[in-house]
């Protein structure tokens, strides 16, 4: 059976336009959208059934919403790409997006608009008027290609630049290159650290082979937690790999740490097995939670393009205004939070939470707050995503809780204090501060569990 690349997307106001509902897609490309206004319901065919089914995932987890609506997700029938939309793509980079250049100054959206919607129904119309380029995204690629083969015949087109643009559902903004090569450089890590280690092991609690140390598990189990450890801490131990999710169980003196990438998980376990934890005097113990399967494919390509359980807020003049506690009430309403980070010289700060999900949530519902209207939100970068420490370190240090806050290199994505949002010279991706209980890791990709599989979690040891 073939694999939907078709989303179904329902409940669609009627005032709503093409425009708004495709601001919500950020997975692409698009092959084409067919609206249908009197079932209130739209269909988005992808290219590909792997990034449908990103969509899909991401949908369903942020809930989307227009005009006050929640939308309904599903899928569609299953059906083949065109080979002449293959051909096109493959040979001439064919997208949705026509890109138009050397535009007069008579030019303008509308008159584009009226002026080309004689080929097909119009997505969105944007110039950038200091460079003379104009870009019309239509509802399928066939009418783009449509397009682009008649203005380039058209006498009134002649002198002018015809030709292709990218997507903007697949487009990865400027501000999160920098988190998106972190995240990559975090997976790739991880496997190349994984690949030296070689294979699973662990024992249960009797010294019997766990039966949870299985290949494509991505939940590490830390016990023996002292009572004063906070989840901060715990996160401060941990390098290696993006994180998914963090579950910290104090009253049982536990803690379940899920990875995105399980490659980076088995670095983390075998290099935290061979150098040891400590936190607060206390030795670790490391084990493996029970599988949480694989990532979903929302959380995956949210990772690959810079997401992370960590949210940038920049722009920031006031900080007595925005306070940690007004962060933590304001953010923690999408949940948990793990870390809250006031810059005051870089105008920013961040807000760490236990689950990217959350974060996804939270950026998203910022938008509507009224306080943060004129602040950016963006993704940051988890600094469990930065590099183990080198081998052979001790790692047994007890650092004071909260000596993180202000020196950290924990956060920094866009608005980094360091050059191009990287690290300072000599931390790169070797070592991190030693602003950090030391603690090894690995790379990553992740997705939200549901309380369930916690709970699965939490009855395996």
């Amino acid at each position: 059976m073939k694999q939907p690349r078709t989303v179904y997307v329902g409940n669609l106001p009627s005032d709503a336009s093409v425009d708004e509902l495709l601001s919500q897609v950020r997975f692409g490309p698009i092959d084409s959208v067919k609206i249908l206004p009197e079932k209130s319901c739209a269909f988005i065919s992808f290219l590909d059934p792997h990034t449908a089914s990103a969509f899909h995932s991401d949908a369903v987890m942020r809930k989307v919403r227009l005009h006050d609506q929640d939308l309904k997700i599903g899928w569609g029938k299953p059906s083949a790409v065109p080979p002449a939309i293959i051909l096109a793509v493959n040979q001439t980079g064919a997208t949705r997006n026509v890109y138009l250049g050397n535009l007069d100054e008579d030019f303008t959206e509308q008159s584009l608009r009226d002026e080309l919607s004689r080929f097909g129904p119009i997505d969105q119309v944007k110039i950038v008027r200091d460079k003379n380029i104009g870009f019309v995204h239509f509802l399928s690629i066939a009418t783009a290609i449509k397009v682009v083969q008649t203005l380039a015949s058209e006498p009134e087109w002649a002198g002018r630049r015809v030709n292709y643009g990218k997507d903007r559902c697949a487009y990865v903004p400027k501000n999160q290159h920098q988190q998106q090569q972190h995240n990559m450089a975090a997976a790739a890590m991880g496997s190349i650290a994984a690949a030296q280690f070689g294979g699973f092991g662990g024992f249960g609690v009797n010294g019997s082979p766990d039966p949870n140390a299985q290949p494509g598990n991505r939940t590490i189990y830390l016990g023996n937690i002292h009572p004063d450890t906070t989840i901060e801490d715990i996160c401060n131990s941990i390098r290696g790999g993006i994180l998914q999710q963090i579950r910290y169980i104090p009253e049982k003196h536990i803690c379940f740490v899920t990875f995105v990438d399980p490659a980076c998980a088995l670095a983390f376990y075998q290099s935290a097995t061979f150098q040891g934890i400590a936190l607060h005097n206390r030795r670790l113990k490391i084990g493996w939670g029970k599988s949480s399967g694989p990532t979903s494919p929302g959380i995956a390509m949210v990772v690959q393009s810079g997401g992370s359980r960590n949210v940038y807020i920049g722009n920031i003049e006031d900080f007595e205004t925005y306070t940690e506690a007004k962060l933590r009430e304001d953010f923690g309403e999408y949940g948990d939070l793990e870390l809250v980070n006031l810059l005051p010289a870089k105008n920013c700060a961040f807000c760490n939470f236990t689950n990217i999900a959350n974060a996804i949530k939270a950026i998203e519902g910022m938008k509507s707050n009224k306080d943060y209207q004129n602040l950016k939100i963006s993704f940051g970068k988890d600094r469990c995503g930065g590099a183990p420490r080198q081998m052979g370190r001790n790692n047994n240090f007890d650092y004071p809780r909260g000596q993180s806050h202000q020196n950290s290199h924990n956060n920094f994505g866009t608005g980094s204090p360091f050059p191009d949002g990287g690290y300072p010279d000599g931390i790169g991706l070797i070592e991190f501060s030693d602003d950090f209980a030391e603690g090894p890791g690995a790379g990553a990709l992740v997705l939200d569990e549901s309380v369930a599989q916690e709970e699965q979690h939490n009855k395996s040891f």
